[in-house]
């Protein structure tokens, strides 16, 4: 892979040209770009949607918005941090193009969110297996001479890999779904650089293994609606090797880095503050996850074991003991984020040729210093927070919105512009579709065009326009959308 084509600013859609003034001040491609994902209204409305705490009313407790800004700033910091790499695995290529690489990562770091539903990583769960559920149950004519009970369901109707995208709806997927929209005229049409960045799982739904070594097999990363376009921006950018595979952009593993960092620990800071466990339950619990009888053993001439320097971690609070305890975990919290993040800056240097070749098949912090302390701080949120009966009642009320919503919409869209002399929505059905905005009937009018002999493909579509609009909503709109269909309000 080679950085020119790596950061490569071309677009999916067409732009707007420019008045030759303009070019007196130029900004560029990256720039552009960041002041489209701001000016959107898919960015915006991350400012309701769940990071942790579904439906939380407290002010301090971060949103998908707050997250997403974090994660950008991490990025960006790490793109920094290798160009300015003074170690002995510095490598000229990455310093020549220093500020495209931390543009890219402020971008993708904005937009790496940008699919997730209403109610955090939970309402992706509740959709999957909605679908699960569901897509043997529900059954659907294929033709209007059909006798109603010859009817087939929609697992036997779609084909496998449709079936798959929707039983493992996947917000990686669903943001490039969103950003594949730009040859629509959608307002985020960034460069395809910062897109590549956001495919952390470069498989689709049918090949991905979640226990397999490859880390970027882990998840389904696309759909088979944008697996023409994600094809495309990967001849683009470069990340197809001469076999056909597609490897990581190697920026994704920096997108990675700061997304498990901003979750480790600024959502733990926020359990924290909600009172979840106390200073003294955390420090116990994280000296409990490594050996103490290997705390100075060396294993090289300069090197300690790494629970040597998961110990210095617990020795820095002694220094904040004349401060009130939520400065003391602040502190704390933000010390050990920059050793994360030199830790994920170390590895990503020392395996550049390996990552840049696609051979490097792990997270950054597969095998580094900090690696007992980032599984550390990921445990203590299952440990603390996920667990807790706050969180549990919260996500079971999430479950009951969406899983209503699905009911009413999947079945409103089966027959949306199929109607026929045999067949005619019901007035409910109507008033459903009436519901969902025209910019998702206007996005699926463009995507079955070509494909309007192909019912399944149709059908598939009908579904998505469906997954769509639900994961669009903000927490807010999707829990009062559900009580006033339910009759609550």
């Amino acid at each position: 892979m080679e950085w020119t084509s790596l950061l490569s600013t071309d677009k999916l859609g067409e732009e707007t040209i420019e008045p030759r003034d303009w070019t007196n001040y130029p900004i560029n491609a990256f720039e552009k770009d960041y002041n489209k994902i701001v000016s959107s209204a898919a960015f915006r409305r991350l400012q309701d949607k769940t990071q942790v705490f579904p439906l939380d009313r407290s002010d301090f407790i971060r949103t998908r918005l707050t997250h997403s800004i974090e994660v950008s700033t991490i990025a960006r910091q790490l793109g920094i941090m290798i160009s300015k790499n003074t170690t002995r695995y510095r490598q000229q290529e990455v310093f020549d193009f220093a500020e495209n690489i931390s543009s890219v990562l402020l971008c993708a770091g904005l937009l790496h969110d940008l699919g997730n539903p209403p109610f955090g990583h939970f309402g992706e769960t509740v959709i999957g297996e909605w679908f699960q559920n569901n897509l043997g149950k529900i059954f659907y004519r294929s033709n209007a001479d059909m006798p109603a009970n010859q009817r087939s369901t929609l697992r036997s109707v779609l084909l496998p890999q449709m079936v798959a995208d929707l039983e493992h709806f996947e917000g990686n997927a669903q943001a490039l779904r969103i950003l594949s929209k730009a040859r629509h005229g959608s307002d985020i049409n960034v460069s395809i650089s910062v897109i590549s960045t956001l495919i952390k799982y470069p498989t689709d739904s049918l090949s991905f293994c979640r226990a397999a070594p490859d880390v970027a097999v882990h998840k389904p990363g696309y759909y088979l609606a944008e697996q023409e376009t994600y094809l495309q921006i990967a001849d683009m950018v470069g990340t197809r090797k001469e076999d056909g595979s597609i490897c990581r952009h190697p920026l994704a593993f920096f997108l990675e880095a700061a997304d498990d960092i901003a979750y480790a620990t600024a959502d733990l800071e926020d359990a924290f503050k909600k009172r979840l466990f106390t200073l003294q339950e955390f420090i116990e619990y994280f000296k409990s996850k490594y050996n103490h009888d290997r705390i100075g053993v060396r294993e090289g001439p300069n090197h300690y074991s790494k629970e040597h320097y998961s110990n210095e971690l617990i020795e820095k609070f002694r220094s904040y003991t004349n401060i009130p305890e939520d400065n003391q975990f602040h502190q704390w919290i933000h010390y050990t984020r920059r050793w994360l993040m030199h830790n994920a800056t170390f590895r990503f240097s020392k395996e550049y040729e390996n990552i840049m070749s696609g051979r490097f098949q792990d997270e950054l912090f597969s095998d580094v210093n900090h690696t007992i302390t980032m599984n550390a701080l990921k445990d203590a949120m299952g440990k603390f927070v996920y667990n807790s009966p706050g969180i549990l009642r919260l996500e079971l009320s999430a479950q009951t919105i969406i899983s209503f919503l699905l009911d009413k919409f999947v079945h409103a869209v089966l027959y949306f512009g199929c109607e026929d002399d045999t067949y005619k929505l019901t007035q409910a059905d109507r008033k459903c579709l009436h519901l969902i905005s025209n910019n998702y009937k206007n996005d699926y009018a463009e995507e079955k065009r070509g494909h309007e002999d192909d019912e399944a493909y149709c059908l598939y579509l009908r579904l998505l326009m469906v997954t769509d609009y639900i994961s669009g909503m903000t927490d807010t709109f999707a829990r009062t959308l559900y009580r006033e269909l339910s009759g609550i309000e």
